[in-house]
């Protein structure tokens, strides 16, 4: 069955008996049947257009006299991406209304920005809901890329990402890997908000979901105000409570969502309250208008305070109600019930509705007379007089106030940056410094990324016959922080299994580290299972699982400090040529004095990959061990721990290890991965059995990283401890 790809007119269809003609003034040409001009399209640039032509990838393309394209409808996307098409900035993907309306869906579109794929909910402005940002990770600057433009290119079974000026596609980073190929596919953004991909199999099949969140994290899949548990759609309604604040748009299409009971009114804002719902979350906390960090009732009050805000969703970690993440939407989309062991922060809705006042009783009359002025000559009159001047002192006073207060900070920040350089001089055991330009050059100002995270991007960069990866840290008030924790502990640290700190740079604003070059990239590039496409053997799996547990020991137990890493996850772990592993990116670790038990620190960290205990924030190096049981469980199942894809009751890897454990059924979680591993059944089961010991709950009883390595290097007893 022949699917539509691309529509010139989605607004606007015509009838029995519309033309479509080509001229060379007017080019391409749709006219009704009554005559009407529809659509055109012609040279850009009033070239005379000499002929057309569809290319094999589905390219519809106007020509000139010389054969080169003039107009080409892979410019104009609507809802379909074709293998070869890519999406540039400034393009856009919008989804059709429905399967048989062509109309464009305002409510949701697709774009490119920063070599990046970013999903939006409507409104204004647009509430982002793809990639995720309700983790606690910072949000991407809303800045355009310096040079050229990014793009996203669907080619050899992947979204392609990369920067380029042209139209040319040039070769990039794995955005997104698909399934790959087996026949023809393309891919299609969905009125449900779903970027869904199609392969023919007697028939067109979805074979992938490209955005990968759970149903409950998309938009519109409970309607507006929906909530959103488990796939199943309700209206909100408060605790303990008989009053209906919201009803169903459609009580026999409760997925259509809800609407207030009574709509909201900004003529009597007094009247309106916010309906609390613990433990309900929304898709995004994104707010460049608020303090990323901000107390609860703060976020309410500013709610309030405004009459466009239709609800205030507050995210915080722990019981900590005083820092957290504010976002103040003027349209609200479909909410979703938490799930704290998934996300692992906590969350809060407050929805603003309109409550109806009883009618007000007779009051004594105010003293001011029929055009609301102060009557002077009463008593009152002459009292608000007197509080009027006071106050009017007072603000007098607290406005001098202010402005000393302000000039003194704005003298210490200038004090503050000019020895900013001094300070980081004066660091111990620093290694050599590079100037901003230096590393300009030796990035091609920063041309091609290598990939995000722990505060900052990572750029390629040659110096001299070396290869180098540069990281450039994000905000420098936040990224000060994470600069200095990185060069005081790396720069004096050094091991095999370690990725390298070769330089670094601090100028002004400007803070850089440059590490060793690692060809192979990250382990999560290469340990997930795709079909046919396994390129690590078992052999090589365990090997980097004991790489990765020697850099940890060293970085417990051989330092003078002992560091906690906080964040390991396969994308922090890096494989050189011979599929060697080192942990890198150690702007989030902690040193831990050897007189201390424990530290008190903010959480951070990768949802999937978090211990429990993060959710007291009493945290220790054995943080990293139950991070570390989570990749292993990774590295020999090949899938993620947190699959979207998946059934919801296969989501969770470990839930499935912990249930197979229970009931003694362990060989089954080797069936899902192909006959080499069936060879080392034995070696797979003592595997997840080391996964399980670093993953229990008191993290008393997980091993030291130490007796991890002589496990894994065969130098313990027979009779493990975890048996």
């Amino acid at each position: 069955m022949a699917q539509v790809v691309w529509a010139a007119n989605r607004g606007r269809p015509v009838g029995e008996g519309a033309t479509l003609s080509l001229t060379a003034a007017a080019g391409l040409v749709l006219r009704d049947a009554d005559g009407s001009l529809v659509w055109s399209a012609d040279g850009s640039s009033g070239e005379a257009v000499a002929g057309l032509t569809i290319t094999r990838s589905g390219n519809l393309v106007l020509l000139d006299g010389n054969n080169a394209s003039v107009w080409r409808s892979f410019d104009h996307p609507t809802d379909c991406l074709v293998p070869g098409q890519i999406l540039a900035e400034g393009m856009v993907l919008t989804p059709n209304i429905s399967t048989t309306n062509f109309t464009a869906n305002d409510q949701l579109h697709i774009t490119v920005r920063d070599a990046g794929l970013y999903a939006y909910a409507g409104s204004s402005p647009p509430q982002l809901y793809y990639p995720d940002h309700t983790t606690g990770n910072p949000p991407f600057a809303e800045t355009k890329p310096k040079y050229g433009s990014s793009y996203i290119a669907f080619i050899n079974g992947s979204l392609i990402s990369s920067f380029n000026s042209s139209s040319t596609v040039s070769a990039g980073d794995v955005l997104i890997d698909l399934a790959p190929p087996r026949s023809l596919q393309y891919m299609r953004f969905e009125t449900d908000g779903h970027l869904r991909l199609y392969e023919w199999q007697n028939g067109w099949a979805v074979v992938q979901d490209v955005l990968g969140a759970g149903d409950c994290a998309y938009p519109t899949v409970c309607g507006q105000y929906g909530l959103c548990n488990n796939g199943q759609c309700s209206c909100p309604s408060e605790d303990n409570s008989n009053l209906a604040y919201f009803r169903p748009v459609d009580n026999r299409r409760i997925n259509l969502g809800c609407m207030p009971v009574t709509p909201i009114s900004c003529a009597s804002m007094q009247d309106h309250k916010l309906l609390a719902l613990s433990n309900v979350s929304y898709f995004n906390y994104v707010d460049a208008d608020l303090p990323q960090m901000i107390d609860e009732e703060s976020c309410k009050k500013a709610c309030l305070r405004n009459c466009s805000c239709k609800a205030a969703f507050f995210q915080y970690f722990g019981n900590n109600t005083s820092q957290g993440s504010c976002y103040l939407p003027t349209q609200v989309f479909s909410l979703q019930v938490n799930q704290l062991e998934v996300t692992h922060y906590s969350s809060s809705a407050y929805l603003k509705v309109q409550i109806t006042q009883p009618s007000p009783s007779p009051r004594r009359p105010s003293p001011s007379n029929s055009n609301g002025v102060v009557n002077r000559s009463t008593p009152t009159g002459k009292r608000r007089i007197v509080a009027g001047a006071i106050a009017g002192f007072t603000v007098a006073g607290v406005s001098l106030l202010a402005a000393i207060i302000t000039r003194l900070v704005v003298s210490w920040r200038r004090y503050q940056h000019r020895d900013d350089d001094d300070e980081f001089g004066e660091v111990p055991g620093m290694t050599t410094r590079f100037t901003f330009e230096q590393l300009k050059v030796a990035t091609r100002q920063f041309s091609k990324l290598l990939g995000k995270g722990g505060f900052g991007s990572v750029f390629e960069g040659q110096i001299g016959e070396h290869r180098v990866a540069v990281k450039q840290l994000d905000r420098a008030g936040q990224g000060k922080k994470e600069f200095l924790a990185e060069v005081e502990t790396i720069g004096n640290i050094h091991h095999i299994n370690l990725v390298r700190l070769i330089r670094f740079c601090a100028e002004k604003s400007q803070r850089l580290l440059v590490y060793e070059y690692m060809s192979k990239g990250s382990l999560d590039n290469w340990i997930y299972f795709r079909d046919a496409n396994r390129p690590l053997d078992w052999q090589t799996r365990c090997r980097i699982i004991t790489d990765i547990a020697k850099g940890l020991a060293y970085l417990h137990e051989e330092c003078r400090q002992r560091i906690a890493h906080l964040d390991i996850k396969p994308q922090n772990i890096l494989l050189d040529d011979n599929f060697s592993a080192k942990l890198s990116d150690f702007g989030l670790s902690k040193m831990i004095d050897r007189d201390m038990s424990q530290v008190v620190t903010r959480m951070r960290g990768t949802p999937g990959y978090l211990a429990p205990e993060w959710l007291t924030s009493q945290i220790t190096e054995k943080v990293d061990i139950y991070s570390f049981g989570v990749v292993v469980m990774e590295i020999i199942s090949g899938r993620k721990n947190l699959d979207y894809s998946q059934p919801q009751e296969n989501v969770h890897l470990i839930s499935i290890l912990q249930e197979k454990a229970r009931n003694d059924q362990l060989e089954d979680l080797i069936g899902m991965n192909g006959d080499e591993m069936q060879i080392h059944k034995e070696e797979l089961i003592q595997m997840m059995k080391l996964a399980m010991w670093c993953l229990q709950i008191d993290y008393n009883k997980r091993p030291q990283m130490s007796v991890v390595v002589k496990v894994l290097e065969a130098k313990a007893t027979k009779e493990q401890p975890y048996q």
